[in-house]
């Protein structure tokens, strides 16, 4: 994926996970701690790639009944694509 690609499914996550804060009063802390938002298109391709899977990770731990729905494998390997990512 090309880093204008990334940016804007970044902005697009962005805009549910603004959403869920207002919908479901779900706070994402680990995504908030990066200081990577879609608008900060001066950041590196990896650091966009790196936020959208916390992001990711974060939403779908937020639906996720338990570890062992499909949300929470979900949340899992979010979380693993965001360590991967992260090295």
């Amino acid at each position: 994926m090309h880093k204008e690609e990334l940016i804007k499914l970044h902005d697009l996550m962005s805009e549910v996970k603004d959403y869920f804060e207002e919908a479901n009063d779900t706070e994402f802390d680990d995504y908030e701690n990066l200081e990577v938002g879609p608008v900060d298109i001066h950041e590196s391709k990896s650091e966009h790639k790196h936020a959208i899977f916390v992001l990711g990770q974060e939403m779908a731990e937020s639906m996720a009944d338990d570890e062992y729905s499909d949300r929470g494998r979900i949340s899992a390997r979010m979380e693993e694509l965001a360590d991967k990512n992260d090295d």
